[in-house]
């Protein structure tokens, strides 16, 4: 039925990261060998201009030939580079990439969400997001074993977390050497999303050098490194400057929130935004996401009501419920109705009846015989009868699987039709 067909655009819209992340890394290898290509190769051509240029070669044959062997060295050098990066950095990156995009192409040849290969596929995603949520929450050990059994290396991010884990360390460790080199590796990246990561770092290392009043460094340290950002940092470099009048214990409000130690933590949180800004990374674990969407399309007031909660419904389980009253209530513009005893769809093959109480269940529900509910051993009956076989076997009577001493007329029941 149209329910099981495999919503690919839905699923898709999950998956963006996960095949951004390696996307994105080889972006970064093109770059690095398109910058190493026309480093060297400019530098040949330059180098040609001027053997060609010198009207009598044969007249120092010796500076000509050093010239030609400097060429042909710059070539087999940057021949080498290119080759080193293609077996450490870009061939690894295609794999996975190669890997990702077969795993996700799997999607296009399912038709039904019944069929055994997609279990195995949202199976394998789902060890994908908790693999995500505990490298997002500093569990590596964890992350890396849970890969390594499920034999999905190549389809979670492990090294790139593994980065961000070393920097951030290095950052709580009141350090920024780690995190300037990666600014420096990603400058262009930074400067077209107009990031400020790299000023708000050099800046902490300016206050450092004040904190420990080294006055003379931090003035050399500010004309090299926050003088090329007074175009759009003015106002701060000149309260910078004036930090060096203060000493660390002010109570000057703005020149006391400078040296305020809890700057590094918000470094770490800067950073942490702009490195998953740049691999296109969610800043929530894609697991918190997936139930966020799950509990909004489920949560209904039903799930809080004691007396209406459905063994199968997640946001009627106690503890789901409590993390689901953080989201609105779903919408659906055509519902489906589940029986509540049954746990079964009701449609036009299994259609919700009701009683005269006001009950309503479906025509396939369980319910018990005459007898047992005359004498009332409700948890000892063993037939499960339909509405219309029960009517049958007991003069056109059935009863309330709730309430089993309340019985009814199967003309009485009517059909509920939900608009």
């Amino acid at each position: 039925m149209s329910y099981h067909k495999v919503n690919v655009d839905g699923i898709m819209l999950f998956e963006q990261p996960f095949a951004r992340v390696p996307y994105e890394n080889y972006r970064k290898v093109f770059r690095a060998s398109q910058k190493n290509i026309e480093k060297e190769l400019g530098a040949v051509q330059n180098a040609a201009k001027d053997l060609a240029s010198n009207k009598s070669p044969e007249a120092d044959v010796e500076a000509t030939t050093k010239a030609i062997d400097g060429m042909i060295a710059r070539v087999e050098g940057l021949k080498r580079k290119l080759s080193d990066m293609q077996e450490t950095a870009a061939k690894p990156t295609l794999d996975v990439l190669r890997e990702r995009l077969q795993h996700l192409g799997t999607l296009e040849r399912l038709e039904s969400t019944t069929e055994p290969e997609f279990t195995r596929w949202t199976d394998t995603r789902l060890d994908r997001w908790i693999v995500d949520w505990a490298l997002r929450n500093g569990k590596e050990k964890t992350a890396r074993m849970i890969a390594s059994e499920k034999g999905i290396e190549k389809l979670v991010d492990i090294d790139l977390f593994s980065d961000i884990r070393r920097i951030e360390d290095a950052l709580s460790r009141k350090s920024c050497t780690e995190a300037l080199a990666w600014c420096s590796e990603n400058k262009a990246a930074l400067r077209k999303l107009k990031n400020t990561l790299e000023f708000d770092l050099r800046l902490q290392e300016y206050i450092e050098l004040a904190r420990a009043r080294k006055t003379v460094e931090a003035m050399a340290y500010s004309k090299k490194h926050l003088l090329p950002w007074q175009d759009t940092h003015y106002r701060q470099i000149v309260q910078a400057a004036a930090l060096l009048c203060c000493p660390p214990t002010t109570a000057c409000g703005p020149y006391k929130r400078l040296y305020d130690p809890s700057r590094w933590a918000t470094l770490v949180q800067s950073f942490r935004l702009a490195i998953y800004h740049l691999s296109t990374l969610p800043t929530e674990p894609l697991l918190h996401l997936a139930m966020y969407a799950g509990l909004a399309s489920l949560r209904l007031p039903a799930c809080y009501t004691h007396g209406s909660r459905n063994a199968d419904c997640p946001t009627c389980n106690p503890d789901l419920g409590e993390l689901a009253k953080e989201v609105p209530f779903s919408h659906h513009v055509n519902s489906t109705i589940v029986c509540r005893e049954r746990y079964k769809i009701m449609d036009a093959d299994n259609m919700p009846l009701a009683l005269p109480s006001g009950q309503v269940y479906s025509k396939e529900v369980r319910i018990i015989g005459f007898k047992q509910a005359v004498s009332l051993r409700v948890l000892m009956g063993n037939g499960v009868q339909l509405f219309d076989d029960q009517a049958a076997k007991n003069s056109g009577w059935v009863f309330d699987p709730k309430k089993p001493v309340e019985r009814a007329r199967y003309t009485d029941l009517r059909k509920v039709f939900i608009s």
